[in-house]
């Protein structure tokens, strides 16, 4: 908890700094977006102390994916280190900060896509795994596979030498009471100001190349095994060079009946949309099929957009042009 403190001092010195953009009319070479869950957030639900925790949660993965995205990383290599600083935080639905299943354990899911090679991998429900994003990127690079889950996937995870936990290192005083409400009333909306828990990035490198990631502990009190949306490739994860990168949050059996991810890459590739139109309809698609949430995209240049059809998403951007920014409340506005 030092540590977390110390760092978010840190990051909030930095953002009380001058901002320094890029001369106007700079082509954009990189860009990154990221995102920390969506739900019904209003004005005033958060404290001023929460909602600065937040943003400073935010803004250090920012501020690491773009340090990567600066020297000429790669998108893969900057949404994967983006997403591991979210999972390490625990206010949020992921990796540290996972909410607990109906008996009381932790299950993770994660996503992971290269635009370049349209290679992708994923994991589901395991249970060891510091950081689930790293072990879905082994599961693209180092086996046949796209997903693995539960006993084999952790075990796959020990067999890379991926860094191993206890199962009491995932609890959080936070999210046991989050259960405990759940079971004394049976209702899965405990916390409506981060009702999706899900962290995700997406990023254009110098090279042109895409990549987005997800990551979640998914839905307090899940049963039997439950999986959303955040492990599927197509509709909580998508990357295609020069179409657009989907990270996706929200009720997840609504945006795997709507295919989400893809559907916003296909409306682009297919019907030509720019990313703020595909993004729109497709949120529009999930809410006549009953569902809520948002999602990040960006384009094959590097537009982001935050389509929503909640009161808020926790998220954030930040390219070569443009200073690094967050936001909340669904009334705030995004990169121009």
């Amino acid at each position: 908890m030092k540590s977390l403190i110390l760092a978010t001092t840190a990051v909030a010195a930095l953002l009380a700094a001058p901002a320094h953009a890029a001369p106007e009319g700079a082509a954009q070479t990189w860009s990154l977006a990221i995102h920390g869950g969506a739900g019904v957030i209003e004005r005033g639900d958060l404290s001023p102390e929460k909602e600065a925790d937040f943003r400073a949660g935010l803004a250090a993965a920012l501020e690491v994916g773009s340090k990567v995205l600066k020297a000429g990383g790669s998108s893969l290599d900057a949404v994967e280190a983006t997403v591991r600083v979210l999972e390490d935080n625990p206010l949020f639905n992921a990796g540290k900060g996972a909410v607990f299943t109906a008996e009381g354990k932790n299950e993770l899911d994660a996503s992971i896509m290269d635009g370049a090679t349209m290679k992708a991998g994923a994991v589901a429900g395991v249970t060891r795994t510091k950081n689930p994003i790293t072990l879905a990127r082994a599961v693209m690079e180092k086996s046949p596979h796209v997903m693995l889950a539960r006993e084999g996937a952790d075990q796959f995870s020990k067999e890379q030498g991926l860094e191993q936990v206890e199962p009491a290192y995932y609890w959080t005083e936070f999210r046991w009471k989050q259960l405990e409400a759940w079971r004394a009333k049976q209702k899965a909306a405990i916390d409506p100001t981060h009702l999706y828990g899900t962290v995700g990035a997406v990023a254009l490198d110098s090279k042109g190349h895409l990549a987005a990631a997800t990551s979640t502990g998914g839905m307090t009190g899940k049963k039997w095994g439950r999986i959303g949306d955040s492990p599927i490739i197509g509709s909580g994860t998508y990357a295609q060079d020069g179409v657009c990168a989907v990270s996706a949050t929200g009720s997840g059996e609504y945006f795997i009946r709507a295919n989400a991810a893809y559907q916003l890459c296909a409306r682009i590739q297919w019907k030509g949309e720019d990313v703020k139109a595909a993004g729109d309809a497709t949120i529009k698609a999930i809410g006549d099929l009953g569902g809520d949430g948002g999602l990040i995209a960006m384009d094959g240049k590097g537009k982001p957009a935050f389509p929503m059809n909640s009161s808020g998403m926790y998220r954030g951007w930040v390219s070569s042009t443009a200073p690094a920014a967050t936001a909340i409340y669904a009334a705030e506005t995004g990169p121009k």
